[in-house]
C-alpha cells in the first residue's frame, strides 16, 4: 500500500518542481556587440536632425538641457551625443525585465507612427542584455531608434531611481517634463505631448 501511494504521488511532486523557478538574477550590464539577427530598431543618424515638420515648443519656462552624455546606438554606427538630439522629442528609458516598460512600449511605437514627423520618439535601453532587448523589440514591433545605456548613466544624470522614465524635450533642446508615473497609455502620452511639446496626436 505504501509503495502504491508513493507511486501515485511521485508525478505530482515532479510537476510541482517544474513550476518552481529560481529568483531572477539582476541583469549584468553588457557592452553592445554585433548580433546575428537584424535589429528591429531604426538607425540613430536622424536623431540629430530636426523632425521634418516639427512644431515649435509652447512658450514657457525652459528646463535644463539633456545631460552631456554620449550613448551607442543599438544598431551600431556613430554614438549619439544627447545634447545633439533635435526636438521635439520623447525619450523613453526602458528595460526588458521591467513589466511596466513592456506594457507601455507599444504605445510609444504608436506615438512614433501617429506623430507623422512632428516629433521624435527615442528609446534608451538601460541595464539590460542586448539579446533580451532585441527580443522585446521583435515581440512588440518596436521600430523607433534605441540607444544603449548599460551603466544607467542617463537615469543617474536625471537623478531618478526607477524605470520606466519618460523625458519630453522641446524644440529648443531643453527638458520640458520628466514623467515617472508608471506605464503610459496612448491617451496619457498624447496629453503629455500636447501639454509640454505643443504637438497634437490623436490617441
Amino acid at each position: 500500500m505504501k509503495r502504491r501511494l508513493t507511486a501515485l504521488l511521485l508525478p505530482f511532486a515532479l510537476l510541482a518542481g517544474a513550476c518552481t523557478t529560481a529568483p531572477a538574477e539582476e541583469p549584468t550590464p553588457a557592452e553592445p556587440r554585433r548580433n546575428t539577427r537584424p535589429s528591429p530598431f531604426a538607425a540613430c543618424a536622424a536623431l540629430t536632425v530636426p523632425p521634418a515638420s516639427a512644431a515649435p515648443t509652447p512658450v514657457g519656462p525652459g528646463g535644463p538641457q539633456l545631460p552631456e552624455l554620449t550613448l551607442p546606438c543599438f544598431t551600431g554606427g556613430d554614438p549619439v551625443a544627447l545634447r545633439d538630439v533635435r526636438g521635439p522629442a520623447v525619450v523613453n528609458l526602458w528595460a526588458s525585465w521591467c513589466p511596466p516598460c513592456r506594457k507601455e512600449l507599444p504605445a510609444f511605437q504608436r506615438l512614433s507612427e501617429r506623430a507623422d514627423g512632428r516629433l521624435q520618439v527615442i528609446g534608451v535601453n538601460t541595464r539590460d542584455s542586448r539579446d533580451a532587448a532585441q527580443s522585446i523589440g521583435e515581440d512588440f514591433g518596436v521600430r523607433f531608434p534605441v540607444l544603449f545605456d548599460q551603466g544607467e548613466s542617463l537615469r543617474r544624470a536625471l537623478n531618478r531611481n526607477a524605470v520606466p522614465l519618460t523625458v519630453l524635450v522641446g524644440a529648443d533642446g531643453r527638458v520640458r517634463h520628466v514623467d515617472t508615473s508608471g506605464a503610459l497609455d496612448d491617451a496619457r502620452l498624447a496629453a503629455l505631448v500636447r501639454e509640454h511639446l505643443g504637438v497634437l496626436v490623436t490617441p
